[in-house]
């Protein structure tokens, strides 16, 4: 899915469901030349089906993507040893 807004162009990756009103994207996007990744927290909009973007995310230099997922794996480790996530949890379901 691709939208417009303003002079920059996104296309929707994923999406997270983060509680009844509140849906975080993962997008690439483009702006002003600049080729982006965003992750941000988007709210219903007027139209059924329709979300519109908050200011809560968080837009990467795809440059930056490698460190950002270095970071994440990181994380992912953290969480594992301060027991808050199962490694069960990260297996693919079928």
């Amino acid at each position: 899915m691709a939208a417009l807004w303003g002079r920059m162009m996104s296309e929707v990756i994923s999406q997270v469901t983060k509680n009844a009103r509140e849906v975080v994207f993962l997008s690439l996007s483009e702006f002003k030349g600049h080729r982006l990744i965003d992750i941000r927290v988007h709210v219903p909009g007027d139209q059924e089906g329709d979300w519109v973007p908050t200011r809560k995310g968080v837009s990467l230099a795809v440059g930056l993507y490698p460190a950002f997922k270095q970071a994440l794996a990181e994380l992912e480790q953290a969480l594992i040893q301060q027991g808050l996530l199962d490694p069960e949890d990260l297996e693919p379901s079928d």
